[in-house]
């Protein structure tokens, strides 16, 4: 057996004779009687104590732990009396992920789960406490997809203290225990009319904003990041090299999302756009930190800016120009005095990707090459989550037609409330409204 029990009621003393006898100790009586001692790994001496009549207790104690140290599966008990909240954030310092992902950890795990679980210990853990957290989030009303996010980030430092040796299993994965389960439904990407209706709702220096998310597949921080000498307009296509993130408050610039540049063919339709655009609003110089907040600073002559000639905060673009777009649009109601806007997640500028993948999907695109132009390593995750649009829901006519949206166009929308587009380079009108670049009779 590992270690040896104590017994703290008695002691051997030496009497007259010699002889080694046993006589009571001053602690006779008093406190636990057996403390169970051995040597750890890590060369210190353990131990745990055991009240009178529980010496066998301790014994199979010391067995268990002789048996965990045979097998490799030895964990230190006192090492588990760390609590959550402090195993959590001192994980959280040690990674070396994505700034941004790390701020966006710790504002769940104190938001979602420090309140629930942040005080016990990590070794006092029961799958029970994980399903009643986990029944917490469901009632809380947040989307499916967060939950699921919340869940995994929980796990993983559960997983951690596991590597660690604080723990020998991780909660999370117990066999009664479930992860939030998401939505079973497929996205369904918006119908050209409604693309076109939210472009319309949108200031006409951002309105370009909507022809490179439908038209290119942009995603938004990449859309927010793409400076001027990024787009060839000569050879029809656009190099994705950086975003522009919020690492917390801060915004920075950033590679594409998972650090996958890459080229995306550009529409003639869309290059006139833009070309518009860039008449109409010419880049500025814009200078951020590179990926941290305390970065380098790069600097890009950005297409799309505040007004106060800074780079595009996402947050103030979503609130105060996107959502009331959404209205104007008629995908969302208008809000009453005091009310915030009604939740629009699926609603989001993301949208405009859906539909750029679904529609060419839907033309019979190669899903490999589509899965190229999105950033997506995985095409399977392309099909997995895209929902194919069908005749009845884009609008009447062939898919080559519903690519080109060249019925009911945005310059005449804009026109008939007033507006006039601003005229490209070539004389002619270009604000028709988004475009693929299947729409341009070029094939991606």
């Amino acid at each position: 057996m590992a270690g040896h029990i104590q017994d703290r009621w008695f002691k051997t003393e030496t009497n007259s004779d010699g002889k080694t006898v046993r006589v009571k100790s001053d602690r006779h009586g008093s406190g636990l009687r057996y403390r169970a001692r051995y040597i750890g790994p890590d060369g210190t001496e353990k131990s745990k104590s055991f009240s009178d009549g529980k010496k066998r207790l301790a014994e199979k104690w010391l067995s268990a732990i002789e048996t965990d140290m045979t097998r490799g599966q030895y964990v230190d008990p006192s090492a588990g009396k760390v609590t959550f909240k402090d195993f959590a954030t001192a994980w959280l310092a040690s990674q070396t992920t994505d700034p941004s992902t790390i701020v966006n950890m710790e504002l769940r795990f104190r938001l979602h789960a420090f309140p629930y679980i942040g005080s016990r210990s990590m070794t006092a853990f029961q799958p029970t406490h994980i399903r009643t957290w986990a029944r917490a989030l469901m009632d809380s009303g947040m989307a499916a997809s967060y939950q699921r996010t919340v869940f995994a980030n929980v796990s993983a430092v559960f997983g951690a203290a596991v590597d660690d040796g604080i723990i020998s299993r991780n909660p999370c994965r117990a066999g009664s225990v479930r992860a939030p389960k998401l939505d079973p439904r497929k996205i369904k990407p918006w119908t050209r009319d409604r693309v076109v209706a939210v472009r319309g709702g949108l200031p006409e220096h951002y309105a370009t904003t909507v022809d490179l998310g439908a038209g290119c597949g942009l995603r938004q921080g990449e859309i927010f990041g793409l400076a001027v000498d990024e787009v060839d307009f000569d050879g029809g296509v656009l190099h994705i090299v950086r975003q522009v993130k919020l690492v917390g408050p801060q915004m920075v610039f950033a590679p594409p999302k998972g650090g996958k540049l890459r080229d995306v063919p550009l529409a003639d339709v869309v290059s006139d756009a833009l070309a518009a655009h860039i008449t109409c609003q010419p880049p500025i110089d814009v200078t951020l930190p590179w990926k941290t907040p305390d970065g380098p600073p790069v600097t890009a002559k950005l297409l799309f800016y505040s007004r106060e000639r800074r780079s595009m905060n996402r947050n103030y673009f979503n609130m105060y120009l996107w959502k009331p777009a959404l209205i104007a649009g008629g995908v969302i109601p208008e809000r009453m005095p005091g009310e915030r806007f009604i939740p629009s997640r699926e609603h989001g500028m993301h949208a405009l990707r859906h539909y750029y993948a679904s529609v060419l999907l839907d033309s019979g695109e190669n899903i490999k090459a589509l899965a190229e132009y999105l950033g997506h390593s995985d095409p399977g995750f392309t099909l997995r989550t895209l929902h194919t649009p069908d005749a009845e829901q884009q609008g009447p006519g062939t898919p080559g037609h519903r690519l080109s949206f060249r019925q009911g166009s945005v310059s005449r929308t804009l026109n008939a409330k007033g507006r006039r587009p601003c005229a490209s380079r070539s004389g002619k009108s270009t604000a028709d409204g988004p475009h693929t670049a299947q729409g341009s009779g070029n094939p991606l």
